[in-house]
């Protein structure tokens, strides 16, 4: 037993310490959105299961909105590549614990005067950590169908940059640089600590290796130490998935959101400190993604898009266009391997 625990934390200390694993903090609305990458969607893990999961997401916009039309670009694009990794384990039959994080490979910001020495703004590093236990509070399975809701309740703390500059001037006498607080869209993290709430409805007909589920999440956004507080995030997806082959898997689902505006401390002229217009943050998207995902033996594999069908932002902002996520996910049972091979085999000198 000791062997076991022993390998337990060096897996969890491994992965939680490694510098590559990341979170997405979202790329519309002035970097407000969905703290969890990729939305999927999340039950419980089997008693004393543990899941290691991992995903890169790829983002590019050029599009401009105003409300849901179309309108001149003020920008050459808005991008960011990250990874994204979670740790899960059964506590028990309906408890599961995991812990999530990321770091960004890049977000950059184009802009349309390559002459100016800001006209690219680039930023990245490490994001968010998210605590998130899940609770099943119904389950029945019989022969032909299976019924799950599971609810959970967790905590996104910022742990990279929020306040990261760029340089705007050189003097050319002097050579003495200044700099200037980045737009909110390329920082790793909004730094406020956010609340999140969590529901998930599952319908399996095992005969037809047919499923319906659905899932829920709000993000109830707290204030940064800049004075800013991001607008409160929301979402509601609709899927459904079959299996064919036994190992190849097809999910389709349909997800509305919506993002709150942003909110400034009383006083603080948050236009002229940071360049960002109240009333031009907040937004409404209706979006089809569709996902296919393979398993092998305890590993999953999976690639998804999201496409938008309508999006409405305020005022005027660079919208929702193009987003990849592809990752891989093995789930195990680590009593069970260990016992599996001699302690010294596992464990060398």
């Amino acid at each position: 037993m000791q062997g076991y625990v022993k390998y337990l934390f060096l897996c969890l200390f491994f992965f939680l310490i490694s510098p590559h694993w990341v979170l997405s903090q979202g790329c519309c609305s002035g970097g407000s959105g969905n703290p969890i990458a990729g939305g999927v969607s999340q039950g419980v893990l089997l008693d004393k299961q543990l899941e290691l999961s991992a995903n890169y997401q790829y983002f590019i916009s050029k599009k401009f909105y105003a409300g849901d039309k179309d309108t001149i670009a003020l920008l050459n694009n808005l991008s960011n590549n990250y990874l994204y990794f979670r740790v899960a384990y059964g506590l028990s039959q309906k408890l599961t614990m995991s812990v999530e994080g990321g770091y960004f490979i890049n977000k950059s910001e184009t802009g349309l005067n390559p002459d100016n020495i800001d006209n690219t703004k680039k930023s990245g590093g490490i994001a968010d950590l998210i605590l998130f236990p899940r609770y099943t509070v119904y389950n029945k399975t019989n022969e032909t169908k299976r019924t799950e809701i599971t609810l959970g309740m967790g905590l996104k703390i910022p742990l990279g940059k929020y306040n990261d500059s760029t340089l705007v001037f050189v003097h050319p006498v002097t050579g003495l640089r200044s700099y200037t607080t980045s737009p909110p869209t390329i920082q790793p993290t909004n730094g406020s600590n956010d609340f999140i709430f969590y529901g998930f409805v599952f319908r399996e007909y095992k005969r037809l290796k047919f499923r319906i589920f659905a899932n829920g999440l709000y993000v109830r956004k707290g204030w940064n130490p800049l004075g800013e507080k991001f607008g409160n995030y929301a979402s509601v997806g609709l899927f459904a998935g079959k299996t064919f082959f036994k190992k190849l898997s097809i999910t389709l689902q349909l997800k509305g959101e919506w993002v709150d505006r942003m909110q400034a401390a009383p006083g603080l002229d948050i236009l002229a400190l940071y360049n960002i217009d109240l009333n031009s943050t907040g937004s409404k998207k209706i979006s089809f993604v569709p996902q296919l995902s393979y398993t092998y033996k305890s590993f999953t594999l999976f690639a998804l898009s999201d496409v938008p069908i309508y999006q409405y932002l305020n005022g005027v902002q660079i919208g929702f266009q193009h987003q990849l996520t592809a990752g891989l996910s093995y789930r195990f049972f680590p009593v069970k391997s260990i016992f599996k091979v001699s302690p010294l085999e596992k464990f060398p000198n």
